[in-house]
């Protein structure tokens, strides 16, 4: 083999080498196990309707997190009949809130039994500290959506919901591409029994009185950060991933 040959021989199996190794380092940074910033532990706080479904899974996708539904959770306990399931429905549909003690087991059975849980929670919940610190872990941060009553009725009363996935439509501000399915599936949508107006101002009567006193023993703690939810779903995104640069920089300064 000439020396020039051999020489651009050479050249061709270095670069064939160079792409490989691109190529392994680039998979082995998709395979690294997330940051412990990236390990979110945050509880989101709003009404119904405040679009904590919508905002979960956005949180989910980013940071790799297990998210923690309580209303999904009792939903799948209601579709399974169970005692627990019969139950929640009377309350719910009554416009009561379920007991602190039955959600915060709940989401226990989740975090210990649910494999996708093992980076990190987004629970829709209040009281989770003490369950928490038996685990030795905390909450990075407590965000609240912030919306008034009555654009909640509004935003309610013409939710649609596809019961599989948890996604959420709206008839006026949100409506599926085919009336009355699912984008995705194609599957019908469904009204939840207490999607009416009598019954969501008794849940946000409820709401009020029941959660106020924790969003304050948050603020207390310092990890409350308030987000207004009456914005468009993309700007309350852009708000949500403020707080979390906020919280990000705040762990590294105390680190």
């Amino acid at each position: 083999m000439a020396p020039t040959t051999e020489i651009d021989y050479l050249k061709s199996l270095v670069e064939q080498l160079n792409v490989k190794i691109k190529a392994l380092e680039d998979k082995a940074i998709k395979a690294v196990s997330p940051t412990p910033f990236e390990q979110l532990r945050m509880i989101l706080v709003g009404p119904p309707g405040a679009g904590k479904g919508t905002q979960g899974p956005n949180i989910k996708k980013k940071y790799c997190v297990c998210h923690l539904a309580t209303g999904d959770l009792l939903r799948e306990q209601i579709a399974q009949k169970t005692s627990l399931g019969l139950e929640a429905k009377k309350i719910m549909d009554a416009g009561g809130l379920v007991s602190d003690d039955i959600m915060v087991n709940m989401v226990k059975d989740q975090l210990e039994n649910n494999k996708e849980c093992k980076n990190g929670t987004v629970p829709q919940a209040e009281k989770l500290d003490a369950m928490l610190e038996s685990r030795k872990e905390k909450l990075d941060n407590v965000t609240e959506l912030q919306i008034a009553d009555q654009l909640l009725i509004s935003r309610i009363t013409g939710r649609l919901i596809h019961p599989a996935s948890g996604r959420t439509y709206h008839k006026e501000f949100n409506p599926p591409k085919k009336p009355g399915v699912d984008d995705v599936t194609g599957e019908p949508l469904i009204q939840r029994s207490d999607d009416n107006v009598e019954t969501l101002r008794k849940r946000l009567d409820a709401f009020h009185k029941q959660t106020g006193p924790v969003v304050d023993y948050y603020k207390k703690k310092g990890i409350w950060y308030p987000v207004d939810a009456a914005q468009s779903p993309k700007v309350v995104w852009q708000s949500l991933n403020t707080v979390f640069e906020k919280c990000k920089a705040a762990q590294a300064k105390s680190s």
